[in-house]
């Protein structure tokens, strides 16, 4: 995985949703573009779940107990 931010890897897949929903993409670019979306996709929701992970460990550090809730599934 590179070093790029979530934000950043979350916004190229927001482009290439619309890309993939304008209708305006062959079937071999459509393929391509499916494809890196959900390479992006796993990396964003393996960054997520790094995240929930690191707050965890902060919020249990403090030696009290913590409640821990699974997250929502996106959609």
């Amino acid at each position: 995985m590179s070093s790029e931010k979530f934000e950043d890897k979350l916004k190229k897949l927001e482009v290439i949703v619309e890309r993939l929903e304008s209708g305006e993409v062959d079937i071999e670019e459509n393929l391509k573009l499916f494809q890196e979306g959900m390479k992006l996709g796993k990396e964003c929701r393996k960054m997520l779940d790094d995240i929930e992970s690191k707050v965890s460990r902060v919020l249990s550090a403090d030696g009290d107990e913590v409640k821990t809730e699974q997250f929502d599934e996106p959609l």
